[in-house]
């Protein structure tokens, strides 16, 4: 049986995010092993073949509204309905993948629906409970149904697919409810050649320096860290936040925590350097799917603290290789590992040990297998 022809056709791809951070790895994981891809995104470098990839990048407008930082919607990019349609007939795919409701899962959605092919949707954003914590003015009983009422959308939107694709089993349990199909996981991986403890070049063990990476916006629940960083200094203990990343609540971090280093959006080595920096990563999300950086984090030997919701639960082995806590709970429990460096030490090295076994690979591996058992007949 021959490799599946896919067209993909990611929300997100040169943004700073886990949608892109993902759909940049699954086009590499083609180039690596030849497989025809085709991947269709917004953008605006130059399109063209690399290897066994294509990709077409496509502007938006100047009518395109703004959804996040580096992220908008173009109620405009039908325009390019012919460059798509025209490229899917030259490439002839055998299944079209999308991961969300953006312009170009609307996109891929129609063209599978008029080119009869089969449709696959991973669900990466919980996008119902973004829609209520943006609307922090509604009351709590109309935040609700909010999130119920954008839920209902997105169930409607993946029932259109024939293969669904959820990054932890909650997610996975929940897609199958709405859209009455099975779903497999589609995990992250992470790039262990690039995050690891070797990078570390601290040399000093005071202030104890607690990393957060990520947007700065309300769903990631970052307004959490002024409180834990107020309890520990009350406990006596000597932070300061290391901070990477962007969003609209950067300027009142800035005033309510009382040490901190802003260092923006970093990539690659610089990425790689401040994690491996830190002594513990802090993550009080409890919106995220799977945690990406939570993951990078173990990588580079830095034991983390997540939320009991969401995806990043699945990636902390509590008392192994970090820990689960509640909000009112995160400052007792860095207090807890304190008292013991040499467990804090054991579960920088389980952290790693565990991140060598995520490869991206296998990832994209079980993928493709769900492709063929489930969509792609013998040719």
């Amino acid at each position: 049986m021959r490799p599946p022809r896919v067209a993909y056709f990611p929300d997100s791809f040169h943004e700073v995010n886990g949608v892109a951070h993902t759909s940049r790895n699954f086009e590499a994981y083609a180039r690596r092993h030849n497989l025809p891809f085709l991947c269709v995104r917004a953008g605006n470098k130059p399109s063209g073949i690399n290897g066994s990839v294509q990709t077409l990048e496509l502007p938006r407008s100047r009518a395109a509204v703004g959804v996040e930082k580096d992220l908008s919607f173009d109620p405009l990019f039908w325009r390019h309905e012919k460059a798509i349609a025209d490229l899917l007939h030259a490439f002839k795919p055998d299944i079209i993948h999308l991961t969300g409701p953006s312009e170009l899962g609307i996109f891929a959605a129609y063209f599978a629906w008029k080119l009869n092919l089969p449709l696959a949707a991973s669900w990466h954003t919980n996008v119902h409970e973004y829609a209520a914590r943006r609307l922090p003015h509604l009351s709590p009983k109309t935040s609700q149904v909010v999130e119920n009422k954008t839920l209902g959308i997105m169930g409607w939107f993946y029932r259109r697919a024939q293969l669904l694709f959820a990054p932890n089993r909650d997610l996975c349990q929940m897609l199958e409810s709405k859209a009455h199909k099975l779903c497999h996981l589609m995990e992250r991986g992470v790039e262990t050649q690039i995050f690891s403890p070797a990078k570390r070049k601290r040399k000093d063990a005071k202030p104890l320096i607690l990393g957060y990476v990520g947007r700065l916006s309300i769903e990631k629940n970052v307004a959490l860290l002024p409180r834990i960083q107020h309890e520990l200094n009350a406990a006596g203990i000597e932070t300061k936040f290391l901070i990477i990343g962007q969003g609209d609540l950067e300027s009142g971090l800035r005033k309510d925590l009382q040490s901190v280093y802003f260092a923006g959006v970093l990539r690659g080595e610089a990425l790689a350097e401040a994690y491996a920096n830190m002594d513990l990563f802090i993550f009080p999300s409890h919106t995220d799917t799977f945690g990406n950086v939570v993951l990078e984090a173990l990588a580079s030997g830095v034991p983390a603290i997540v939320t009991p919701d969401g995806g990043p639960k699945y990636i902390v082995k509590p008392n192994i290789t970090g820990m689960i806590a509640a909000d009112e709970d995160f400052a007792a429990t860095i207090l807890e590992l304190l008292r013991d460096p040499n467990r804090m030490a054991e579960m920088g090295r389980n952290a790693h040990e565990y991140a060598l076994s995520c490869s991206w690979d296998a990832v994209f591996d079980r993928v493709y297998a769900a492709y063929a058992d489930t969509l792609i007949p013998t040719k």
